[in-house]
């Protein structure tokens, strides 16, 4: 059966009719800017692939268009240009761009702001982050504070994954994790594994809590035996012997990057991945990495994640009623790396 159809944009207007975004953005407005003129031929092309593609302008764009000035900041806590074909944060904007087109607006990448402590930070002296009408709070880790203030001078932002409140109840689009990591630990019950070990950063991200605390209920649901784990790679690599020893068969992995190497060190002690010891990936890499084992986890919906986090966004500014707070299911991805305990 055919997945729903992808809805037309601004974007594949301009494409069909061979003009610019701008141009089928000032013909939609019935408009003209300062010093631009369009050919009567060129308004008719525009129109009539609008009329053929069925394009519907999305409302909540319209209300917000009448009365902002259609820029809309993206603020990141860690630099997020791609540095290779499996960047982790590319899917994100891909998102965000995608939806930003769809609202009819501009993106301003906020690059400006000052680095304290390895973060950088919104608040400081000349920031231009109040240009945009709202702005997409992108980052593993953001800084609470901020969040309070930005949620106490009722500025318009939405957060690229969950946040805890700040002095109120933080606008977000998340990632499920507590549930994906539930339905992997289920699995591997399911499969005869009884004793399970979850391998972390111990940050205090959001997004890892909700990881770890999706691991220890799905143990207290299930009745099975597991620990958890926290420490750099090199620490949690050098935890293995003991964890074998322990009768660990399932280790469940918080930063898929480690996989790899957790694995080539399983078999140095003669317990291959997955005939002896399964692992399983909690996401996607959050560096560029290869792996020779296609490890089983779940995939975050990073794409997803992005165009939401704006659909919200213009959502507030538009006042429209809307949960600001969404969670995303995460899918499932079956790999080889899952499979029942030895003997």
């Amino acid at each position: 059966m055919a997945g729903p159809r992808r809805r037309v944009t601004q974007q594949d207007i301009a494409r069909l009719s061979g003009v610019s975004q701008t141009t089928v953005s000032l013909v939609l407005n019935s408009r003209y800017d300062a010093g631009v003129r369009i050919a009567p031929e060129t308004r008719e092309r525009v129109l009539e692939v609008i009329a053929e593609t069925g394009y519907v302008a999305d409302p909540v764009a319209r209300r917000m268009v009448a009365r902002r000035n259609r820029i809309i900041g993206v603020f990141t806590y860690e630099a997020v240009f791609p540095s290779g074909t499996r960047d982790f944060y590319q899917p994100f904007l891909a998102g965000i761009e995608e939806s930003a087109e769809q609202l009819g607006c501009d993106l301003l990448l906020l690059t400006s702001a000052p680095v304290v402590d390895g973060r950088r930070r919104i608040f400081h002296d000349g920031n231009r982050f109040r240009l945009a009408d709202g702005c997409v709070l992108l980052g593993r880790e953001t800084d609470r504070g901020e969040l309070a203030r930005l949620v106490a001078e009722g500025y318009p932002f939405v957060s690229v994954g969950r946040r805890a409140d700040a002095g109120g109840p933080v606008p977000y689009v998340g990632a499920d994790y507590p549930g994906a990591v539930a339905e992997l630990v289920a699995r591997a019950v399911a499969l005869g594994h009884r004793r399970l070990a979850y391998l972390g950063g111990g940050s205090h991200a959001e997004s890892r809590g909700d990881r770890r605390d999706g691991f220890t209920a799905a143990l207290t649901a299930t009745g099975v035996a597991g620990l958890v784990l926290a420490g750099d790679t090199a620490e949690l690599v050098a935890r293995l012997p003991a964890l074998v020893a322990d009768g660990v068969t399932a280790l469940f992995v918080e930063e898929p990057a480690d996989c790899q190497r957790l694995a080539d060190r399983l078999a140095e002690l003669g317990h291959p991945v997955p005939t002896a010891v399964s692992v399983v990936a909690l996401g996607d890499p959050t560096w560029p990495t290869t792996a020779e084992i296609d490890f089983t986890g779940f995939r975050i919906p990073r794409r997803e994640m992005g165009r939401q986090a704006m659909e919200v966004l213009g959502a507030l500014l538009a006042e429209e009623h809307t949960d600001p707070r969404r969670l995303l299911r995460c899918r499932r991805h079956r790999g080889a790396s899952l499979t029942p305990p030895p003997g």
